[in-house]
């Protein structure tokens, strides 16, 4: 019996150059579920998986990259029920840990990573949300159990600090957001109180924002120093999270202050196995959220597919991208 073969971006090594192979199409495993794959989002990771510099990705070469996906489910792996054959979905579930990427046309993936596509998303706008919208919810959610009427800091309105806003909006708080002046149009529009750090201290914001007395949560998507400052802008109680908390830092100011601090490390159910249904989950919040109208998608409206992915890795390095970068795998 002949086995079936697709078509995939393979890297032999790191810093090569992507290579269009033809390779063996994969069989859903025991709990798996083959997504014939239409879009695949590309995030900054991918750079750094590419040229061997994220150890804590672990993802050996020969690899097919690719962490966010959206497609449709071509067949189902023995025990899985919650899915059906033309169902539409989408999840963050390869291109780290040695499992396989999105950047092939199908991809056996464990179905409790994968949620419902939302109605309202074409597939490539939902191939923008997985990785985000689940770092900014681990985040805000998950470790910080924000509330109504809690005043939230988010430091850095990237990917992950856009989806964190508007997460913090649905649930009622009062949203502010660092950032310098580019940004500050964006984070208005999204309805948030913008902060142009480059313009005001930190003393000055938290008088003019909290009376002096710090935010309730404040979520880091930034690092180094501005997870420094960070601990020195919550209240008294309040909770600090960050999704780049690899660093050494001080936690004197965060203990005067009785404050708490979690870290966010999103790959983590991926790599081990553990809390992988617990991203499915959030991903039905998500489908539920889009639905609802209260979370939108940035995507750069440029359109590049397999054979021109060097080109779409290009420009998110130089920073040119108004919008998440998105790969048309089923052109």
């Amino acid at each position: 019996m002949t086995k079936a073969i697709m078509d995939a971006l393979v890297l032999s090594g790191a810093n090569t150059p992507f290579t269009l192979t033809r390779v063996a199409r994969p069989e859903p495993a025991a709990g798996e579920v083959l997504v014939r794959v239409k879009a695949s989002g590309v995030n900054p990771l991918d750079l750094k998986i590419r040229a061997g510099n994220a150890a804590h990705a672990k993802h050996p070469f020969p690899a097919i990259l690719g962490m966010d996906l959206a497609g449709t489910v071509e067949a189902l792996g023995p025990g899985v029920t919650e899915f059906s054959v033309g169902d539409d979905v989408y999840g963050l579930t390869g291109g780290v840990g040695g499992l396989q990427g999105s950047l092939a046309q199908f991809a056996a993936v464990d179905a409790r990573l994968l949620a419902p596509k939302p109605a309202n998303l074409s597939m490539r706008e939902a191939a923008s949300l997985p990785l985000t919208f689940i770092t900014a919810w681990e985040g805000l959610v998950d470790r910080a159990r924000v509330q109504a009427r809690q005043t939230v800091l988010i430091q850095g309105a990237g990917g992950v600090g856009r989806m964190a806003i508007q997460i913090a909006n649905a649930f009622g708080a009062h949203v502010f957001a660092a950032d310098g002046g580019k940004k500050q149009g964006a984070i208005e529009r999204l309805g948030a109180t913008a902060i142009d750090y480059q313009q005001t201290t930190a003393q000055e914001y938290i008088h003019d924002h909290t009376r002096g007395l710090g935010f309730d949560i404040v979520y880091d998507t930034v690092g180094g120093a501005t997870l420094d400052a960070s601990f020195n802008v919550v209240r008294r109680f309040g909770h600090v999270v960050s999704c780049l908390g690899w660093g050494t830092h001080s936690l004197a100011p965060l203990s005067f202050r009785a404050a708490t601090y979690s870290g966010v490390f999103t790959l983590l159910p991926m790599l081990t196995g553990e809390g992988r249904a617990h991203h499915g989950s959030i991903l039905r919040e998500a489908t539920r959220l889009v639905e609802a109208g209260k979370i939108a998608t940035w995507v750069d409206p440029r359109r590049f597919g397999l054979v021109s992915v060097e080109d779409a890795h290009s420009e998110l390095m130089k920073r040119t991208a108004s919008g998440k970068i998105v790969i048309d795998v089923d052109d």
